[in-house]
């Protein structure tokens, strides 16, 4: 895959695949890293019902201790998954690929916080409020368009939304407001 391709911003239909293959790489994933898994939640757009979204099943795993990431990467070894140095505090990234394209994102980290993550809050909301998945879909096609060949400018351009959800997620939970890329 060329370098260009790498960097297109695709958004796809929802697709009621997407939380088959979580489950069937959540089965997998949890008997291949038994016994540091506590859990693995599928997060991201894909996960939420009509959602549109990247083809991508992004997931995120929880661990007692968060153990240097070459342990998971031997577990891992023959499964597709590959790390990738990212330096995100307290989270290891495996991203798994077929035909250049990937096709899954797998954060491992620490149970501590787990479920007040915003990523988990957002998504419980979206879930729980369809009117914002339709709006969030129209935001995602326009950038889309607007960032065709920039990942991180779409990702960027989408932070307004995101913490306006992520600030009604925190807020309706009791939690203290916090921005989305700390």
């Amino acid at each position: 895959m060329s370098a260009q391709n790498q960097h297109i911003v695709k958004i796809v239909p929802y697709s009621s695949k997407w939380s088959l293959e979580f489950e069937k790489e959540k089965s997998w994933l949890l008997e291949a890293l038994d016994p540091h898994i506590v859990a693995i939640e599928h997060i991201g757009s894909t996960s939420i019902p009509n959602q549109e979204a990247k083809p991508i099943i992004d997931m995120f795993a929880c661990v007692e201790q968060l153990l240097n990431e070459r342990v998971y990467a031997d577990l891992l070894s023959h499964s597709g998954y590959r790390y990738i140095q990212t330096g995100m505090p307290e989270r290891h990234l495996f991203v798994k690929e077929f035909a250049g394209q990937r096709t899954h994102h797998l954060h491992i980290m620490p149970i501590e916080g787990f479920y007040e993550r915003n990523e988990l809050l957002f998504r419980d909301y979206l879930r729980d409020h369809p009117h914002l998945v339709k709006e969030y879909g129209e935001l995602k096609r326009a950038l889309a368009e607007q960032y065709h060949s920039d990942n991180e400018g779409y990702t960027r351009a989408k932070t307004a939304f995101i913490q306006h959800v992520v600030d009604l997620a925190r807020t309706k939970r009791g939690l203290p407001l916090q921005k989305v890329w700390e």
